[in-house]
């Protein structure tokens, strides 16, 4: 059959409107009153119709269409559509077991599965797979679960609002599916090039500004991204390749680049959507989560840019040249609404207490009027860049709509099976007494299962599987869920499976394993700074004013000292032991005064022997310029 391509960009057309109608409460305003339920389940008829056409079922990529897919499109359309249609009857007479509801179940969740296959790989798929087998299999297997009939397992999985059809669906088909249309009118109406441009006119003319642009850029620009390896793909072929011309070696571009996109995920306000999905498991306000994860998003950047300026030292790296360095005056004349529509977004948020999917729409509208109107450098927003950007936003969101309707699953059986309060019961046990190994633990487990995932689907499951443990042992809710999302997050610079270093790895054309080793050096603060604020949540903006402020300040001026001994360079190339006792002083800096008994002296330790080893190798460097030493640069003294 002839590849449908004009078929595949309506639908993800239609399921950009789809989104858009339900932000702008539409369906109500014209009178159609309809559960969420019918409407998730109606969105993902729309995605999985558009996964099975647009995925192959290889890895080849498809030019013309296999009857196989077009029938798999059209009976999963079906089904699904069907669930959205007789909702109301499903769930009510779920108990009974009905024939027809059952059959819908059991081919939603099979065919979800297999799309989710097609879209992002096989580990998550298995992943789903073995949770419905532990499902069925529970009073079988150690630890006495709770076993389910398949009928009822399928009928939960698919209508029950704990299943596929919940929480984490409803986030992608509501706001991410508003913020990524955000980030697509950004692109179409020049706003990524518009933050280069800002980027290279604020750090180019320093060391190292190529490193320093893509670290600003991709932070700009990740947060509403929502894929690191997205942002590595988009920023990164522009950043990358100015930084080799720079000098930086190629796996040290990349690992930069890496590191810069991740922490886009991190970073508030978007968070790459994950904000909102911590507000919601939270049952809190987006703004708390924002104020919360500023501060650890913050030392996460101070020190990737104190790495890469100290790596330009080090390395004798120069600015940009000045005639690749545009003006920022015409810059800032040019695009000038692009900042305009961010403070609308945030004023929404903040101040006029917009649901997300609300706020975002203004800023979309106060984006494509000006973009319409004037143009950013002579290019003008049009019905054609509108149409793509609708179209665009379709394609990227059916990713996001299979993994969360997994996680919907995993979570259903979490709470079928009670595998959920097991490994909660097992982890807490563990972490009785003992909050530093528990803590380790789920790192590790965090790193594990969030290899080759996606952002949100990270999330959603330590989010369900870890993240409660820590609650349960004394844990803020806030900084248990922030812990998880840190280090799922890591697990996209951590070998052996550190997709966004093996991205940019393939970009800067630079050894995979070395990049990704070279980026978990650079993204060490993720590492640190969540055990730091499990132990004292001032870092999180919780608790006295003075409290916080000096948390802030010492945690600061800690990275500084850390990220110098990452490098290897204060003024000077430093010695293996100039390098331990900067690690030591930033490592005692770093911990904040409150985090346990007698924490308080650490911090003024550290911060001492901070000051007074930087004063002594000031005093040094000093000293050997004075009488024209050489041994002020690369080399030791």
């Amino acid at each position: 059959m002839p590849y449908p391509a004009k078929l595949i960009d309506t639908l993800a057309m239609l399921l950009t409107l789809g989104g858009i109608g339900w932000a702008l409460d539409a369906y109500n305003r014209v009178g159609i009153a309809i559960y969420d339920q019918q409407y998730l389940a109606g969105m993902l008829a729309i995605a999985l119709a558009l996964a099975f056409l647009k995925f192959p079922f290889r890895g080849k990529q498809k030019t013309r269409l296999p009857w196989y897919d077009a029938v798999a499109a059209v009976v999963i359309f079906a089904a699904t559509g069907y669930l959205a249609v007789f909702y109301p009857r499903i769930v009510d007479l779920a108990y009974l077991r009905q024939a027809d509801s059952v059959i819908v179940s059991v081919i939603l969740v099979v065919l979800l599965i297999e799309a989710l296959r097609r879209a992002t790989g096989p580990v998550l798929s298995i992943l789903v797979t073995l949770f419905i087998l532990y499902a069925l299999l529970a009073s079988h297997l150690p630890g006495s679960g709770i076993q389910t009939d398949w009928r009822m397992l399928s009928l939960a999985l698919a209508a029950n609002y704990t299943g596929i059809l919940g929480v984490p669906i409803k986030v992608a088909t509501t706001i991410v599916i508003a913020f990524v249309l955000f980030g697509q009118i950004l692109q179409h109406s020049g706003g990524m090039q518009f933050f280069t441009d800002i980027s290279m006119s604020l750090m180019g003319r320093f060391r190292g500004g190529a490193a320093k642009i893509a670290v600003l850029g991709s932070c700009l620009f990740g947060s509403i991204s929502g894929s690191a390896v997205a942002n590595v793909v988009a920023t990164g072929i522009v950043t990358i390749p100015l930084m080799k011309r720079a000098g930086y070696p190629a796996h040290k571009a990349g690992a930069i680049e890496a590191v810069a996109s991740t922490g886009g995920q991190l970073m508030p306000p978007v968070m790459g959507a994950a904000a909102f999905l911590i507000a919601e498991f939270l049952e809190t306000s987006y703004a708390a989560v924002v104020l919360a994860a500023i501060v650890p998003g913050l030392l996460y950047y101070i020190a990737l840019f104190i790495q890469a300026d100290l790596e330009a030292a080090k390395e004798n790296i120069p600015p940009v040249e000045r005639n690749a360095i545009p003006k920022a005056g015409p810059v800032w004349r040019a695009g000038w609404y692009f900042p305009i529509a961010f403070a609308i977004l945030l004023y929404g948020l903040f101040f006029l207490n917009f649901q997300p999917e609300k706020a975002v729409m203004w800023a979309i509208v106060a984006l494509i009027i000006p973009a319409v109107l004037f143009g950013f450098k002579g290019r003008r927003l049009g019905p054609r860049g509108v149409l793509a950007a609708l179209i665009e936003t379709g394609h990227g969101a059916v990713d996001l709509i299979l993994i969360t309707g997994a996680a919907g699953i995993v979570i259903g059986v979490l709470a079928i099976s009670g595998l959920g309060f097991q490994l909660t019961l097992g982890l807490v046990q563990i972490g009785q007494g003992h909050l530093f190994l528990l803590l380790f633990l789920a790192a590790i487990v965090c790193i594990i299962l969030g290899m080759g995932l996606p952002t949100v689907g990270v999330y959603v499951l330590l989010a369900t599987l870890v993240a409660p443990s820590l609650v349960e042992v004394g844990v803020k809710p806030m900084a248990a869920h922030l812990y998880v999302m840190y280090f799922g997050m890591m697990s996209m610079i951590t070998p052996p499976i550190a997709i966004a270093a093996f991205a940019a790895a393939s970009v800067a054309q630079a050894g995979a394993m070395r990049t990704g080793f070279a980026a978990t050096r650079f993204g060490w603060t993720a590492f640190i700074v969540p055990v730091l604020f499990v132990y004292s949540p001032s870092l999180l903006l919780i608790g006295e004013p003075v409290e916080i402020v000096i948390a802030v300040c010492t945690a600061m001026f800690g990275v500084w000292l850390v990220s110098c001994a990452t490098v290897g360079y204060f003024m000077r190339a430093l010695s293996p032991v100039g390098r331990i006792l900067f690690a030591a002083a930033g490592l005692g800096a770093l911990v904040p005064a409150s985090a346990f008994p007698g924490g308080v002296v650490l911090d003024v330790v550290g911060v001492a022997a901070g000051i007074a080893i930087m004063a002594y190798e000031y005093l040094v460097v000093t000293r050997l310029r004075a009488t024209g030493s050489p041994k002020t640069d690369g080399t030791r003294a």
